[in-house]
């Protein structure tokens, strides 16, 4: 087979020039493919169709149910035995409410000392309006609140002036604050409002 492909080659070739032989090759590979792209456009034949018959398997599924646990049913009581009535049960002791933090101590446990100085001397000015002593402006500075309250109730005077000096040095004199410091403002304002609290 090899032989005759070989031999029919060389008589090809002896007849026609090889360039002539890759151009007819080249022109038979681009009809294939042309045949083959637009297939089966170009074929008239019509194959019959088959279908194939659709085999359906089973489909298992293993599903676990759970056990319905059986209902207790309820102990009958016999007609003529009396029910007993429950026993009245103590009222509990009523549980002391814890206090609720205020926001300056909140802070202080955070470590936000400075802020907490701020936040107490702001509740001392708040309770000192909420008794009438001073009306605050927008404008005032610590100071001043302390001066007019000073001069409205005069009990106040001494720890309402350390606790705007506490607040005055940590704010405007940017000095660090610590736990000492919050406690003497916690003390002083403590002061204040124990002095709004009592009597002239």
């Amino acid at each position: 087979m090899t032989r005759d492909y070989d031999e029919f080659l060389a008589g090809l070739f002896d007849h026609l020039d090889p360039s002539l032989v890759a151009l007819i090759l080249l022109a038979v590979a681009i009809a294939i493919g042309l045949l083959w792209y637009t297939f089966p456009a170009w074929l008239k034949i019509r194959f019959p169709h088959i279908r194939w018959p659709r085999i359906k398997w089973p489909h298992f599924t293993f599903k676990r149910t759970p056990r319905r646990k059986k209902a207790k049913k309820p102990k009958a009581v016999k007609p003529d035995e009396p029910v007993p009535a429950p026993e009245p049960q103590p009222d509990p002791e009523p549980r002391p409410q814890p206090a609720v933090a205020s926001l300056a101590d909140r802070l202080a446990a955070e470590g936000r000392f400075a802020e907490a100085i701020r936040e107490r001397l702001r509740e001392s000015v708040t309770a000192l309006t909420r008794y009438g002593v001073i009306t605050p402006a927008p404008a005032w500075t610590a100071h001043e609140v302390a001066v007019q309250a000073s001069a409205n109730r005069p009990a106040v005077s001494a720890p309402l002036t350390g606790a705007t000096g506490i607040f005055s040095e940590v704010w405007y004199g940017h000095r660090p604050a610590g736990p000492d410091q919050d406690a003497l403002m916690r003390r002083l304002t403590a002061e204040v409002k124990a002095a709004l609290e009592s009597p002239r």
